[in-house]
């Protein structure tokens, strides 16, 4: 297979400038005027994606599965081979047929669960929501059913919470409560997908759902709300922390911890494709605990409070490629449980493939954390583009002496950023900070072929002093244009190749 730059540079003319980009650890370079070209217009994203779209099926799907089993991690390809996809038969289910109208008046709960239950005891299929924009209550999915909102399509949820109870079993920040039903949901099933070109709209902003966050000032945020999320959510850390049964931490009407847009919760071959989601209450893509999940072709729009992306939560095998993201907080964020929540349940994210990913705003690009205490296993990032003014960091790793967790085998190669606030982060002092008995452990994490046009800081490493930063590597990285190297604490045994800051080679010793 072709390297991913031999793509890009063949379809470029020579250029006579002096300064290039090396493309990972090949001899494909890249001037430096055509790397800004590129990721001002997204185009590198898609060059890169063309080269890997042949290389699916090189491997036996069980064979890779058996190699969990083994001592060693799954490579970034074997993982794409051996997440599985849900398939489902060839039955369509209009909508229509059951009593839904697309002329955003019409309430259609009812009759998309009736046409959801009716496709799940038929053997399954495609429910399809063909044209127009409905309104509706929480989706519950169930197993072989493909909810399909075509690209003239709108799902369009009312944002009365009340409609949202009966509390559900669901994970709110790592811990696991009842708690108002996320806006499209599905508990325990197997073989399902939200797809189409369509939007999903939760329609989220300051009038509703957000300001649930409580006093809260962030770019052009600025909340004093009577609600807020602040008591309830300490009385749950506090259930969480003395072990009470999930059945008694009832936190529904009147607690105001908003939902999840979208979770599927211990289900297993989950796929969301295609569909633009906006406006959520919350975070947006949220499964827990699920195997073999893809998010493909998916665009991510909301700049509320905590609008994460997608965070895969103690899941295993999982694809996320060919994305966009613009939202209010981390982009990506891989998680698997807070304190002792996390613990009880020692389920670590593992075996996660990102590739081809367009990152805009967002408080962290690809993020490992904060809710972490089960670990991070095994991750692959490769082949992604950042840039935005308002994307704080490009790399982040989160954590304190509260989660704990063991993050290790993290790879990210080729990663093209524009500009950013901090290039590299790893922090141990994310808000509890050494205040814990769980010290984090971050070891075997290698960056390479990571290259930034424009950062104010290139690094940010936070270790204990009695616990310090090991286990990065960096090798072929140029981080253009910083304003500072950054903040440097209790870091040891870092490995730098061939890594340079402001047009200088950085040695290790300048990070010790």
């Amino acid at each position: 297979m072709l390297h991913p730059g031999a793509i890009i540079a063949a379809a470029m003319p020579q250029l006579k400038i002096q300064e290039y980009y090396r493309v990972g650890n090949s001899n494909i370079q890249i001037s430096r005027r055509r790397f800004t070209q590129l990721v001002g217009m997204g185009a590198l994203g898609s060059a890169v994606g063309a080269t890997l779209s042949g290389c699916a099926n090189q491997y036996d799907n069980t064979s890779v599965l058996a190699l969990e089993g083994e001592k060693r991690w799954l490579s970034a390809d074997e993982i794409k081979v051996a997440t599985r996809e849900p398939y489902f038969p060839e039955r369509y289910l209009l909508v229509e047929d059951f009593g839904a109208a697309g002329d955003n008046q019409t309430d259609c709960s009812a009759a998309i669960s009736a046409a959801i239950r009716a496709c799940h005891e038929s053997g399954g299929g495609r429910v399809v929501l063909s044209s127009g924009v409905y309104r509706s209550g929480p989706v519950h999915l169930l197993s072989n059913v493909e909810l399909h909102i075509t690209s003239s399509a709108q799902l369009s949820f009312y944002t009365d919470p009340s409609r949202y109870l009966p509390a559900v079993f669901t994970r709110w920040e790592g811990m696991e409560m009842m708690g108002y039903s996320p806006l499209i949901y599905a508990y325990r099933q197997h073989n399902v997908a939200v797809t189409g070109g369509g939007v999903l709209n939760g329609n989220a902003n300051r009038d509703t759902w957000w300001p649930w966050k409580g006093q809260h000032s962030e770019r052009d945020w600025n909340y004093y709300p009577e609600q807020d999320q602040a008591a309830a959510r300490q009385q749950l850390f506090d259930m969480a922390e003395r072990g009470v049964p999930v059945a008694e931490r009832v936190f529904a009407e009147g607690s105001y911890l908003r939902p999840s847009f979208i979770q599927f919760y211990e289900c297993q071959r989950v796929k969301i494709e295609g569909v633009t989601v906006t406006a959520a209450p919350f975070w947006l893509l949220h499964p827990v605990l699920c195997e073999d999940v893809t998010v493909r072709k998916v665009i991510l729009r909301s700049h509320g409070p905590n609008s994460d992306g997608c965070d895969p939560e103690s899941c295993n095998r999982v694809v996320i490629e060919g994305c966009t993201f613009d939202t209010g907080d981390d982009c990506i964020a891989i998680k698997s449980g807070r304190n002792n929540d996390g613990r009880r349940l020692a389920k670590p994210c593992k075996n996660v493939l990102i590739q081809d990913c367009t990152m805009r705003a967002g408080h962290g690009g690809i993020v490992l954390g904060s809710e972490i205490s089960g670990g991070v296993k095994n991750l692959h990032a490769r082949n992604c583009i950042m840039s935005s003014p308002d994307l704080e960091r490009a790399i982040r790793i989160k954590t304190n002496a509260s989660r704990g967790g063991v993050i290790e085998h993290i790879r990210y190669e080729n990663i093209l950023v524009g500009e950013v606030q901090d290039a590299i982060v790893v922090n141990f002092y994310y808000e509890e900070g050494p205040n814990g008995n769980f010290q984090p452990t971050v070891k075997d994490v290698e960056i390479r072929g990571f290259y930034v046009r424009k950062a104010q800081r290139a690094f940010v490493l936070r270790g204990f002093p009695d616990n310090p930063l090991t286990g990065l590597s960096l090798r072929d990285c140029d981080i253009a244009l910083a304003d500072s190297l950054g903040v440097i604490e209790n870091v040891t045994a870092i490995q730098l190749q061939k890594v340079s800051v402001n047009g200088s080679q950085l040695q290790a010793a300048q990070l010790l």
